[in-house]
């Protein structure tokens, strides 16, 4: 037994996470060129001011297009961990001594 109606909320929603997983990596290749360049002139990882921005920003949008703030918060501080971490490891790579 199918549901035709359930399907096709179900592919929508598939095609819309297909788009998020290839936003996600496509953020994550620039932000990985931002962690060079840090690291290459002598930045810090975390960057709070700019942080704080992208929090407000993200809340802000996040109210006018009807998603729970919050949870634009949640999730943008979670991808923001990840890029610190990513920063920290370049870095830390372009620190090591030349073998």
């Amino acid at each position: 037994m199918t549901d035709e109606q359930l399907a096709k909320y179900r592919s929508s929603i598939d095609n819309i996470d297909a788009a998020l997983v290839h936003l996600l990596a496509e953020r994550f290749k620039i932000t990985q060129d931002v962690g060079r360049y840090k690291a290459s002139v002598g930045l810090p990882a975390a960057d709070l001011d700019r942080e704080a921005q992208q929090v407000a920003r993200l809340r802000a949008l996040a109210e006018e297009s009807g998603l729970d703030p919050v949870f634009s918060e949640q999730f943008l501080r979670f991808i923001v961990a990840e890029v610190i971490h990513h920063h920290q490891r370049i870095a830390e790579h372009d620190d090591a001594p030349a073998d």
